[in-house]
């Protein structure tokens, strides 16, 4: 079958039908776009309904809906579990679009909208690859399910219980995920590892008032001293975090894997330049790409205290605040990693300082063997389409629902993206590339047909 002119010739009619569903604002995390949401889910129901799919069916949860669809009639064939997202992030700073958000936009081969990359372009590959098959050949080379949510964006907080709920329902042998990205331009690549995530929230108090620094300086504890005092304990002058037990389930790289990490070629004095450093910091004896793609971090992402308007206030705060969060790698755990930190934190507090700690989001590490069968056809569908064999990638990101995909239904996970890294993803003028538009329908057709 000559998929490349399908695909060429109903082009205009697919890019039409991603500009209706990107025209809908499914801001999952802003309450006032609720019905948004609700209509971006029947939105794909329906489309999915004109592919072919079967057993549809929109599953109201707590939050926003989970949409299923299926079509099984490839006896004694693999099944392939197809997970993707329909929400989006929020478009702030509006006034940074070139085009509004939800007003699709083609120029210079990319389609502009929030949501073209961050999944539902990505995501709508997938749709049009089976209906293109069940249209060409009026059969599909695989049983396949799709298990698409609408929270996202805001951490999945319905899907871990659903997908428990309905593991029969989702059992699968391949579960296939399309919302990561190609190393760049012509350069495909396949993720085996995501980074797990815990957060948390310090507060520290020392008077019971702000005190005047005249009346009072040199004579009580000041809360901003302490705590960066406190946070400074947190790591050691070459950049590792002290906690003790923090590096607990890390895995060594092996040869294989620095080999790996080379492939990337990350040019790091270029990536300097781009960012306007001096250098770059992190562990020694690992590079930039080993550090962000297979090393666990704990960084701080916010600290807040005292005085911060026009002018000077000659005050000594009361309090202090600090947002820190962790990536975490190979075998640690969420929680007893939040709750070493909460013990490093108590065991260092300054004199005449009290901390609180809040405990926040947790989301697990994800890791798969770069042999596994599967991912070595979904390199040869790359290879095949794109003309050269992708790199085996471990990214710095958390996508935390991949490891539960991974666990709950026993099934390896294909994270095979198709987005390129500087569309924007979260940012103004989000765009997805054209071209892997065109060449991703076809990586997913090859790649079905070799499951």
């Amino acid at each position: 079958m000559d998929y490349k002119k399908y695909f060429q010739d109903n082009r205009d009619k697919h890019l039409n039908e991603l500009k209706e569903w990107l025209s809908i604002p499914s801001i999952s995390a802003l309450s006032e776009h609720k019905p948004d949401v609700k209509k971006a889910a029947e939105w794909l129901a329906d489309t999915m309904a004109k592919a072919g799919l079967e057993n549809i069916k929109i599953h109201e949860t707590k939050g926003h809906p989970i949409v299923y669809a299926d079509y099984l009639h490839a006896e004694g064939k693999p099944t392939v579990l197809v997970y993707g997202h329909y929400d989006v992030q929020p478009v702030d700073p509006l006034n940074l679009w070139t085009t509004p958000p939800f007003e699709p936009d083609i120029r210079d081969g990319k389609l502009f909208a929030r949501g073209a990359t961050d999944d539902k372009g990505q995501l709508f590959l997938h749709i049009k690859a089976v209906e293109a098959i069940l249209s060409q050949e009026k059969q599909l080379p695989v049983n396949i399910k799709f298990c698409i949510e609408g929270e996202e964006e805001v951490s999945s907080p319905n899907l871990p219980g659903f997908l428990e709920a309905n593991q029969d329902m989702l059992k699968s042998d391949v579960v296939l995920i399309s919302d990561t990205s190609l190393l760049e331009k012509g350069r495909p690549a396949i993720c085996t590892g995501l980074r797990g995530l815990c957060s948390l929230e310090v507060a520290l108090h020392t008077a019971n008032t702000d005190l005047h620094s005249g009346s009072y300086g040199g004579g009580v504890p000041n809360a901003l001293h302490a705590m960066v005092s406190l946070l400074n304990s947190l790591h050691d002058e070459d950049g590792r975090v002290s906690v003790e037990g923090f590096y607990k389930g890390v895995l060594e790289l092996t040869p294989e894997d620095h080999e790996e990490f080379q492939k990337q070629s990350v040019d790091e004095n270029k990536l300097k330049q781009d960012l306007g450093l001096d250098e770059l910091f992190g562990e020694e004896g690992f590079t930039f790409a080993e550090r962000t793609g297979a090393r666990p971090t704990l960084e701080l992402n916010g600290v807040y205290g005292g005085f911060q308007g026009e002018g000077s206030k000659t005050v000594i705060p009361k309090e202090a605040h600090a947002k820190i969060t962790c990536r975490l790698v190979g075998h640690q755990d969420p929680q007893d990693i939040l709750d070493k930190i909460e013990k490093h934190i108590h065991a260092h507090v300054p004199t005449g300082a009290k901390v609180t700690v809040k405990q926040m989001e947790k989301g697990n590490p994800f890791t798969i063997d770069p042999s596994t069968p599967v991912l070595q056809k979904a390199a040869a569908a790359y290879e095949q389409v794109y003309g050269t064999r992708p790199v085996f990638t471990r990214d710095g990101g958390s996508i935390p629902i991949v490891e539960t995909f991974s666990r709950v239904l026993e099934a390896p996970v294909v994270c095979m993206g198709f987005g390129l890294p500087d569309e924007n993803l979260h940012a103004p003028n989000e765009h997805f590339n054209l071209e892997n538009f065109d060449f991703g329908l076809l990586t997913i057709v090859d790649f079905l047909k070799r499951v």
